[in-house]
């Protein structure tokens, strides 16, 4: 037997360490959490795996209620000794057959009835004189004369004794409940955390520098990652419990800290070694470059926008690359930053790429471009996946022989036989839409190029924290004259026909209106509207004397493109759509945007929708449509909604009730996954990492401990240290 376990030694290792753990048994666990916890291979799952699989909820078993302490819907946990077990046949009244397994609960006050359906396997489990734990609901059933609780959870209690694992870790203190692991239940998973953290022993601890773990910032001297994961696992009889299940104790601060600082660091490191990468982009402003980008101005710049720009043109002629994150409200007026930004490189000898999440989008913003810089020397073109080949072929050999200056596009910049002359600036439009891989593909096609990325998805300060740490940020926060606010209203089902009269109003006006679904087919998860079939049925219902289209994302990109030529031209008034045109779609003359089944979509999603429409001089209206039956829940987030026109505002409520993953979608932002840390419970605590985290990078950036640091973190966050440098 092994010596002395540690926090990197592999699950599967564990027999080597635990008396009576089989092969077997250790394989089954490495299998579950690996599943659990995102990991590639059981091999791969780690003692540290294993102890970050932190209870969800406490007990506090030294003061369980006894059955006369119970009320009518009470949540409680109560010890009983099993009595009368018994599985009972059921025939229900339309004739199906269900099992019926109960049995009596008694303790020195009083009984209960506990019963499960279909389940008569636990007539095995619950034999008579048994002791065990039910957790549920209680109701006072009157036929019975008793507290019953249906489907509870339960846990067995045993009076065998174990050498490695007392009897008093389950009883008569505060006890940790686990989430079920596959076969692994909440006892037999208390059991084995108990068993291991005592086979640890006191660990040195290098997790946190000294500033972080004496609570600066965050919440007093806090304990060693080991004495933490022991803490969080099994609390001390004085601990809160409240503060606990809120995972707000020292002991989840210690661990949370170490997960925000690491990743703070890696995002600061990545900057780091791009700033260190070579020389950057020199730029310079003069008198003849101001003045030819004056000329470019289609109108006159906010004062917000005036000092988003002084930042970027600033970064731009300065000795480091430009990392930088822009964010704006919907019609804040971001495209005429990029636009000037484009020029300035163009200006000092430098190509510009920007891309776009979607061809709809990149070929607007190709139009927008074209328009603003008629007459003037640029050369510019548009690279997007609907190209014939020859197309493409032929604007990536002018974009290697340098005779295009700006080349628009989507991810078909990033492909391999895509190069630059002379990459100076890279612009990134929704950079949320796009993987962190893939941002790092399109910088690594320039010499230490100058980096915008911008979003009018607001985000949170706590969100970008995590996300962009690596970035600095501009804010636009303040609208272009002349744009209306958007009127915005819920309805139910039963004011659908006058909805319905308000958009033939708006249409016989001379206006037009988006009719938007959440999917493009039946699906039977989810009983949403078909915006394929609401388009033909639209048409010939409801408005058959007017002209009604379909458009969603499984349509051929000329397809797209062309069903939204005719729209921005006139020749369709009602646009029946999916998410497709949620970003950037620009037609000043839709005035109406009904959005089917808003509970569906995030607050976020909903904003950019609903900045689709008032582009223009008309007043402009957002219609919620929501299904009979909607919940409380719902909507009161809707109605917060309908109420509210600032995008920060909404940012903060979508990421408090959806969650950063939800909001901006984990998989293509490369939002950081945290095992205890909650960027949004837990804020101040990022904050006073990301600080520390700044300053070690900023003194000590090649200090061995600093070094150990970095490689902790990348094996915790890769997307955060990796990508292409």
């Amino acid at each position: 037997m092994a010596t002395r376990l540690s926090l990197t030694t592999p699950l599967i290792e564990l027999p080597a360490y635990l008396r009576r753990m089989g092969a077997a048994t250790a394989g089954r666990l490495a299998a579950e959490l690996a599943a659990a916890v995102g990991k590639a291979s059981p091999a791969a799952v780690t003692v540290e795996d294993l102890l970050f699989y932190l209870p969800f909820r406490y007990e506090d078993r030294s003061h369980l209620p006894r059955i006369r302490d119970l009320t009518d819907g009470m949540a409680a946990s109560v010890a009983v000794e099993v009595h009368a077990p018994a599985s009972v046949p059921i025939r229900t009244k339309n004739g199906k057959r269900l099992t019926l397994f109960e049995f009596t609960g008694r303790d020195e006050t009083g009984r209960i009835r506990a019963y499960w359906w279909n389940q008569p396997y636990l007539r095995q489990t619950f034999p008579a004189e048994r002791r065990v734990i039910l957790y549920g609901e209680w109701r006072f059933s009157n036929r019975h004369q008793c507290h019953q609780v249906e489907n509870p959870e339960y846990e067995l209690l045993s009076d065998e004794t174990d050498a490695d694992a007392p009897e008093t870790i389950h009883v008569g203190r505060c006890v940790p409940v686990y989430r079920r692991l596959g076969q692994f239940r909440a006892r037999a998973l208390r059991t084995l955390m108990f068993r291991v953290l005592e086979a640890l022993g006191d660990l040195p601890d290098d997790g946190l520098p000294d500033e972080l773990r004496a609570g600066d910032g965050a919440c007093g001297p806090l304990p060693t990652k080991v004495a933490a994961l022991r803490a969080a696992h099994f609390p001390g009889a004085g601990a809160n419990l409240a503060e606990m299940e809120a995972r707000r104790s020292p002991a989840h601060a210690r661990l949370a800290l170490e997960e925000f600082f690491l990743l703070t660091l890696a995002l600061g490191d990545r900057r780091r070694r791009r700033e260190e990468a070579g020389a950057k982009a020199t730029m310079a402003i003069t008198d003849a470059v101001r003045a030819r980008v004056q000329r470019a101005l289609p109108f006159p710049m906010t004062q917000a926008q005036k000092r988003v720009i002084r930042e970027i043109v600033n970064d731009m002629t300065g000795v480091r690359p430009m990392s930088r994150l822009l964010q704006g409200d919907v019609g804040s007026g971001k495209t005429i930053i990029a636009l000037q930004a484009l020029m300035v490189a163009v200006e000092n000898g430098w190509q510009a790429a920007l891309m776009a999440p979607t061809e709809i989008l990149a070929e607007q913003h190709y139009r927008s471009l074209t328009r603003w810089l008629e007459g003037m020397p640029y050369r510019l073109a548009a690279l997007t996946g609907r190209l014939k080949a020859s197309e493409k072929k032929a604007i990536r050999q002018a974009l290697a022989a340098r005779e295009l200056d700006v080349i628009i596009g989507t991810q078909a910049l990033i492909q391999e036989d895509t190069t630059f002359a002379r990459l100076g600036l890279v612009v990134i439009d929704e950079q949320h839409r796009f993987g962190v891989m893939q941002r790092e593909k399109l910088v690594a096609r320039g010499v230490a190029p100058d980096v915008l990325v911008m979003t009018a998805t607001p985000i949170p300060r706590s969100l970008a924290m995590a996300v962009y740490g690596d970035l600095d940020v501009s804010v636009i926060d303040e609208l272009p004259p002349g744009r209306k606010p958007v009127a915005t209203a819920v309805r139910g089902n039963d004011r659908r026909a006058r909805v319905y009269d308000f958009i033939r109003q708006e249409c016989a006006a001379g206006r037009q209106a988006y009719i938007v679904y959440p999917l493009v087919e039946e699906s039977e998860k989810l009983d949403v509207a078909a915006a394929t079939a609401a388009a033909e049925y639209l048409q010939r219902e409801v408005f058959p004397t007017f002209a009604v289209s379909l458009l969603h994302g499984r349509l051929r990109a000329d397809e797209k493109d062309a069903v939204m030529q005719r729209f921005v031209a006139g020749d369709i008034q009602i646009l029946v759509t999916t998410t497709v045109i949620e970003v950037g779609i620009d037609v000043p003359n839709a005035s109406v945007m009904v959005i089917e089944h808003p509970e569906r979509f995030g607050l976020a999603q909903l904003h950019q929708l609903r900045g689709r429409v008032g582009r223009g001089a008309a007043k402009s209206y957002c219609v919620l449509m929501t299904p009979d039956g909607i919940s409380p829940e719902a909507l009161e987030r809707l109605t917060f909604f309908a109420e509210t026109l600032d995008g920060f505002a909404i940012a903060e409520k979508d990421l408090l009730w959806r969650g950063p993953g939800e909001m901006l979608g984990a998989r293509q932002s490369g939002m950081p996954t945290f095992r205890v840390g909650d960027i949004v419970r837990d804020a101040d605590w990022l904050a006073a990492a990301r600080q520390i985290a700044r300053r070690i990078l900023r003194e000590k950036p090649n200090d061995p401990q600093t070094l150990s640091w970095l490689d902790q973190a990348r094996r915790l966050f890769p997307l955060a240290v990796g990508g292409v440098h």
